[in-house]
């Protein structure tokens, strides 16, 4: 088991050696942490992103992969907005940044997303071909965006949401979050839109 650690103070990685596992600080970044965690799994592993906050429901999962592992799909997305949420668990602005972001996507590729959910599948040799730069909260947009334009088999996926277990979120717990995850996405979007041909995969 590895977990990847952005520098929390919360005793994250005494917790996590104490269960056993090898743990990864990589420094601050949402992307640059997902994006180290790839890089360190096994090569032929089928690599499932979540919130640790236990508002996403890990049972979603074995759909996830069987849709990978079964060959019909390369990329699978849950979506909060197709699925039961319970209430409290997303702020307006979220599931409207979501719709924003699937439109634009839509208009680009010709794949329409309703979500920009963490929670997602993607076998990791199909991850890192994709050529992710986004160290940041534009992460998850830039999978995405670039997950269509490569013609991946993508499946969005309907799953229920809950509220967060504890804590409060960097993005959407207070304005300030919301608005500098907000402006690192649209930097991602324009970025990767408006990229070079050749700079497409690192």
């Amino acid at each position: 088991m590895i977990v990847v650690d952005g520098g929390s103070r919360d005793g994250t990685q005494a917790r996590a050696e104490k269960a056993g596992a090898a743990v990864l600080d990589v420094g601050r970044g949402y992307g640059r942490a997902c994006l180290a965690g790839a890089q360190a799994a096994q090569a032929e592993d089928i690599l499932v992103f979540m919130d640790g906050d236990g508002a996403d429901d890990p049972a979603a999962i074995a759909a996830m992969v069987d849709a990978i592992r079964s060959g019909a799909h390369d990329f699978v997305i849950a979506s909060r907005a197709r699925g039961k949420r319970e209430p409290g668990s997303m702020a307006a602005h979220q599931l409207i940044a979501g719709r924003i972001a699937g439109l634009l996507t839509k208009l680009l590729y010709g794949v329409r997303y309703t979500d920009m959910c963490a929670f997602r599948a993607i076998r990791r040799a199909t991850l890192l071909a994709l050529g992710m730069r986004e160290l940041s909260y534009g992460w998850n947009l830039e999978m995405q965006m670039r997950a269509a334009r490569a013609g991946l088999r993508i499946l969005e996926l309907p799953v229920d949401y809950r509220r967060r277990l504890g804590g409060k979120s960097k993005v959407a717990g207070s304005l300030r979050g919301s608005l500098k995850a907000g402006f690192r996405i649209m930097a991602t979007l324009v970025r990767v839109a408006f990229e070079p041909a050749g700079a497409r995969k690192t």
